[in-house]
């Protein structure tokens, strides 16, 4: 899929720290007008678990207010039920194994599922053309390597953590190696990673309050993922307001709490420096809530790993004052991907390369717009006794889901409309919809499997 959008050139983004560019020459107005871009990534956040979706026994007041100011959707979808691969659908605007990412990307090359294609442009490329400065904050989990690194990808500024998770968020580690990062450059720091990540994002947003171009700021947090490691203090509020909540719920609640006070933090800079009203802030998750640890996804089935709607459905809301409603809501589907074209358009940019993803500006201005039924697919390429380094698959058509639980289990079909919580089969009952379904999916395979996962031989382990 091509977008066609109107196209600005200008020259690139004055320097930060990490790949800085020259001096740019000088913008019109209205390429200063562009909008900032604040887009913020929760961890594992499942689609019950904000008290604005539905949660009863939390408070999360700042992204409530995003929701109160801008659009809630409810159909709202992650490209894939783990990390990675929605990571690289939103970066590149593809589906995840259409840049080499179909699992996850992990330390050891054994436990390794993913490698980010190298012919891959990423959404920080694209808005430099408008003149853009663009920065990662957070967890960036698209490769160890440094050909990999968010620098080499179009970032100009990078302060987070390269790996997939940390093994505990006060210490920063993983496999005992540290991720840190500030630039190019190791790094160590003390405190929790959700405070840091926060620190980090709005000492950015100060610096380029001063600046005269637009930015674009991914951040990119930890929370609410394993291991729940909520602070002390914000755990023992949680245990005083809800009298009665199992430990468990309560340190998830605790640490998504935590996580809603850092975004209001970047609320609050925003607003400080007057640069609200001209930024669009998106909040949303990579993938639903891992019911082990304690979360809710609402009514919909399973959660994290999983294909079925509670593994892939997030919460999403997107604020962009004057020009999105305040308090609406869509149920319009929306996957990650699709915010690689919806920025690029908002920017002013033409995509001229093949996506897959599909801008919806339009929705997000309250406009009609066509192309509801088209055909959507997930993957997930994992290893262990259950996957055995093979994939589980979903597509959906309309009304029409069909899944693929795992590479042992048959496939399903769903009626989302009639039976939302997928609970009845009907494949036997629907043999020609069943049939059409898994024709286009068959389809979307090959064509998936031309795309090279492993990165090249030379991938040094740990």
């Amino acid at each position: 899929m091509r977008q066609s959008l109107l196209w600005l050139t200008v020259g690139a983004g004055l320097i930060f720290h990490g790949r800085g560019h020259a001096a740019k020459a000088g913008l019109t107005a209205q390429q200063n007008d562009r909008p900032n871009v604040v887009f913020i990534l929760a961890d594992d956040l499942g689609y019950g678990d904000l008290s604005g979706y539905g949660a009863t026994d939390m408070r999360t007041s700042n992204v409530d207010s995003l929701i109160a100011d801008g659009m809630k959707f409810t159909r709202a979808y992650a490209n894939c039920p783990v990390c990675s691969p929605t990571r690289a659908a939103l970066m590149t605007g593809r589906y995840p194994e259409q840049v080499g990412v179909p699992g996850v990307i992990r330390t050891h090359a054994h436990d390794n599922w993913g490698y980010l294609a190298q012919d891959a442009i990423l959404l920080p490329q694209m808005l430099a053309k408008a003149g853009y400065h663009t920065a990662h904050v957070g967890k960036w989990h698209l490769g160890l390597r440094e050909e990999n690194h968010p620098l080499r990808r179009g970032f100009d500024h990078f302060h987070g953590f390269l790996g997939d998770m940390m093994d505990d968020y006060y210490h920063h580690l993983r496999h005992n190696i540290n991720y840190l990062r500030l630039g190019f450059d190791e790094i160590e720091s003390e405190g929790h990673a959700t405070d840091l990540f926060t620190d980090w994002a709005v000492g950015y947003i100060d610096q380029r309050a001063a600046e005269d171009e637009p930015f674009f700021l991914y951040l990119a947090y930890n929370a609410p993922h394993s291991p729940i490691q909520p602070p002390r203090e914000w755990l023992e509020n949680v245990r005083r307001r809800e009298e009665g909540i199992a430990d468990k719920r309560a340190k998830l609640v605790a640490l998504i709490e935590h996580l809603d006070d850092g975004v209001g933090r970047v609320i609050a800079t925003l607003k400080k420096h007057d640069l609200y009203d001209n930024t669009i802030i998106v909040f949303t998750s990579d993938n639903g809530g891992a019911l082990w640890a304690g979360a809710g996804n609402g009514p919909l089935r399973a959660a994290k790993g999983q294909l079925y709607e509670g593994g892939i459905r997030v919460p999403q809301v997107v604020v962009w004052p004057g020009r999105i409603k305040p308090g609406s809501v869509t149920a319009r589907d929306m996957l990650s991907m699709d915010w690689f074209p919806t920025l690029c358009e908002i920017a002013g940019v033409e995509v001229e390369h093949e996506i897959d993803g599909a801008s919806m500006l339009p929705t997000l201005l309250g406009r009609s717009q066509p192309g509801e039924g088209r055909d959507l697919f997930w993957t997930r390429r994992e290893g262990g006794d259950r996957f055995m380094g093979m994939a589980a698959w979903a597509a959906r058509r309309g009304p029409w889901k069909l899944v693929h639980g795992s590479p042992t289990e048959p496939f399903e079909l769903f009626n989302l409309v009639e039976d939302p919580k997928e609970e009845h089969n009907l494949r036997e009952a629907e043999k020609q919809v069943f049939r059409d379904l898994a024709r286009r999916l068959r389809a979307h395979i090959q064509r998936s499997a031309r795309i090279p996962w492993l990165p090249p031989r030379d991938m040094v382990t740990h």
